[in-house]
């Protein structure tokens, strides 16, 4: 009954919210209460959200300040360099811009943190797609994916969950596998070229006029975009349309986070900034702190050291409060699901049935079985979840058919570019709310590029002996 409930509950969501029925947090809320009931455990809901809250409440505290950090750092303007290397690489092509996304994603993501490498990489690529009239759920499924790619780096969480639930090294588990994440990340990237040609197609191959500096909130395009029969363009529309997926006009604040003019530059503490991100970053490498410390003293000193008047840091905190409202909320919505998954005990149930119908003819394929269980059950329950309570009982299966526990931990990690898009994981909403795309948009489109990905490590992985 449990397992039938789960998935129900699981089904439902995904139903109402990729219909837009719901918006994320209501549903968050909402169907998983209206689950316990049915599940006869409603008077243990109160107990079930405080244990999710519990749970989760370092996560949302290491994104709220995370947020204030980095857009403190946007603001100062650490990352204008980047986005002007970005910038110069895509020269306002389609295709490039979408190459450079992931490769963006891709490089951000070696800090092991999800919710970082989304803000760095939409605020760099947020106002090209934008002035481009590209798609955004183009941009949040390549991040998506290139980031679940390299989420898989030992510091990334997932590896580490994998040895430490079956006693081993990470780096024996990792280090076998680079070859076979290294042709997901090559797929990733020949996705993107192929989005790329299809919004190029689209668009037409457009370039921004030489004597208009990239930063400008209204550049002068010119090219042979559609009907423009190759002359010159005018100004274009800031928010020039993709349809549904672009979640709105309200884009001038990122827009003027670009303008080299604006008045919360401190170009003089540039090599301050540079060092205290490389520090910060290092120091969560190293776990030196638990994260959400290390982003809460960071944030308290960029605020203090950048804007040292009161005033000023007000008003950079005011700045970045919808961000931190929407992302922080988001969490706390999904503690609420993840609190009577495992509270109800349905999400173990649900794991034990999927796992008892594996024929015993597949015992010898046991690491196949257990790539191929990662994409659903990694994008329907928690890392800690999956690692921590299905890979044992799946390892200690494939052990008794000769199938060792490093290549069940290898093909565990085939799951990670799937993962980072389930409503599970609270970056994917720093993710979707910094672009304003829907969620349920952004599901739709990268589910099944996603999964393609994940398929692809597999079978490399299989192909090079290491699963």
């Amino acid at each position: 009954m449990l397992t039938i409930l789960g998935f129900a509950m699981i089904a439902t969501f995904l139903v109402l919210i990729m219909t837009k029925k719901m918006s994320p947090i209501a549903a968050l809320v909402l169907i998983p209460a209206l689950f316990c009931v049915a599940a006869g455990k409603g008077a243990h809901l109160g107990d079930y959200v405080i244990d999710g809250v519990t749970g989760l409440a370092p996560t949302a505290a290491m994104l709220m300040f995370a947020i204030v950090y980095f857009g403190v750092m946007i603001d100062v303007g650490l990352f204008d360099p980047v986005v002007r290397g970005i910038l110069r690489f895509c020269k306002a092509d389609p295709m490039r811009v979408v190459v450079g996304t992931a490769a963006l994603a891709a490089i951000v993501s070696l800090d092991g943190d999800g919710s970082t490498t989304f803000m760095i990489t939409v605020s760099a690529m947020y106002p090209l797609y934008k002035r481009l009239g590209m798609s955004l759920v183009v941009m949040t499924g390549v991040a998506a994916m290139a980031n679940g790619v390299m989420n898989t780096v030992p510091w990334g969480g997932p590896t580490a969950r994998a040895a430490t639930a079956l006693k081993l090294d990470a780096a024996d588990i990792f280090v076998p596998m680079i070859p076979a994440l290294l042709v997901g990340l090559l797929g990733v990237l020949g996705l993107a070229y192929v989005l790329g040609l299809r919004e190029r197609r689209r668009l037409g191959a457009l370039r921004i006029a030489d004597d208009e500096s990239v930063e400008t909130k209204e550049t002068v395009l010119v090219g042979a975009g559609a009907g423009a029969g190759g002359g010159r363009l005018g100004k274009r529309p800031v928010g020039g349309g993709t349809g549904e997926a672009d979640g709105g006009d309200d884009d001038g604040d990122l827009l003027k986070g670009l303008d080299p003019d604006r008045p919360t530059l401190r170009p003089r503490l540039y090599w301050f900034n540079a060092l205290l991100t490389g520090a910060l970053i290092t120091a969560m490498i190293l776990e030196l702190l638990p994260i959400p410390v290390l982003f809460l003293l960071g944030a308290a000193l960029a605020l203090s050291v950048n804007y040292p008047r009161l005033p000023d840091q007000k008003a950079r905190i005011a700045a970045h409060a919808d961000n931190v409202l929407n992302v922080s909320g988001m969490v706390f919505a999904a503690a609420v699901f993840t609190g009577v998954l495992q509270g109800t005990g349905m999400i173990d149930s649900m794991a034990g049935r999927l796992v008892d119908t594996v024929p015993e003819g597949l015992g010898p394929h046991m690491a196949l079985v257990t790539g191929m269980l990662s994409l659903p059950l990694t994008y329907f329950m928690s890392n800690d979840g999956f690692y921590f309570g299905v890979l044992p009982v799946l390892a200690e299966a494939g052990a008794a058919h000769g199938v060792t526990p490093l290549e069940m931990a290898r093909a565990s990690l085939v799951g990670q570019p799937l993962h980072m898009s389930s409503p599970l994981v609270p970056a994917v909403y720093v993710l979707v709310g910094m672009a304003r795309v829907e969620f349920g948009d952004h599901t739709r489109f990268v589910v099944k590029w996603a999964a393609l990905t994940c398929l692809l490590i597999l079978t490399a992985g299989i192909l090079f002996g290491t699963i």
